[in-house]
């Protein structure tokens, strides 16, 4: 995909993106993140947020949880951890018994469970030390404040966290109010988050009554498994370069914005209205 070149002075949040055009706006060189006296727009935009170094930074406690938990389970400790960006419980826990040569003679539906389980209750149990040990990522608040108030936006989770897991993160951070959760994917449904990201959809048309089409369907996240997820699950996607993927891995990974992180609340707000459809179709 081409990509516009960077600027020297664009500083952190940038946003690079090939197409892209600045929206016209009353006064010259300003761009409103949100109309407060916009006319009320029946929801037809859905905007899915992925967690984890997307918008907070928890891998101590979950690491920690993890361990926990993953002993209880196999009896095992667990010295190698699978690469998490991206992934969902199930995929990371099947991949840990085979790194730490962990077996079980339950079967997978069987071990899998008892492990979601246990690292629902040892997350639970370690639930303070979120806002001690972890931390909100810069522009976080505000950008999911400003994406709330967008013109028929519905703001919504997609996540390969447990649904207890995700909601205890949230509202550690007072961040739970700003989604509907009941539509959201998560780990927890036991596929890869391409199916989640559709399972998703349909929730979320059942509930609001408007199909959610490509075009009024954006994915934020921070890995490139992310970006292909949105591609599989039928969404356009920003990425966030605030995890483990780097801007140029999120541009090869196909996404259809980038962003340095989410310090620039505006061009959040622009890269949504540029990746969807403002107004309803009829």
């Amino acid at each position: 995909m081409a990509v516009l070149p960077r600027s020297a002075d664009a500083g952190p949040g940038a946003l690079q993106t090939s197409g892209w055009r600045p929206r016209r706006t009353a006064s010259a060189g300003s761009c409103p993140a949100t109309r407060r006296s916009a006319p009320e727009v029946p929801i037809h935009r859905l905007v899915l947020w992925n967690i984890d170094l997307t918008l907070v930074d928890v891998g101590r406690v979950t690491r920690a949880a993890y361990a926990d938990a993953f002993r209880k389970v196999t009896g095992r400790p667990l010295v190698r951890l699978p690469q998490m960006a991206g992934r969902t419980e199930s995929e990371i826990f099947f991949e840990a018994l085979a790194l730490n040569q962990a077996d079980s003679p339950a079967t997978g539906e069987e071990v899998l469970g008892r492990f979601a389980a246990e690292l629902t209750s040892a997350f639970h149990a370690r639930r303070d030390l979120l806002t001690e040990q972890g931390r909100l990522l810069p522009g976080a608040r505000a950008a999911v404040t400003e994406v709330r108030g967008l013109p028929g936006v519905v703001q919504t989770l997609l996540t390969g966290a447990l649904k207890p897991n995700a909601i205890e993160k949230l509202e550690a951070f007072a961040l739970a109010g700003f989604f509907d959760t009941e539509i959201g994917g998560y780990g927890s449904e036991g596929f890869p988050k391409g199916a989640l990201l559709l399972n998703a959809r349909t929730r979320a048309a059942e509930k609001y009554g408007v199909e959610f089409a490509e075009d009024a369907t954006v994915y934020i996240a921070d890995s490139g498994r992310d970006v292909a997820a949105a591609r599989m699950g039928g969404a356009r996607s920003v990425g966030v370069a605030s995890g483990r993927s780097s801007a140029s891995e999120l541009r090869a990974a196909g996404a259809d914005v980038v962003l340095a992180d989410l310090s620039d609340t505006a061009n959040v707000v622009r890269a949504i209205n540029w990746l969807t459809t403002s107004v309803p179709t009829p």
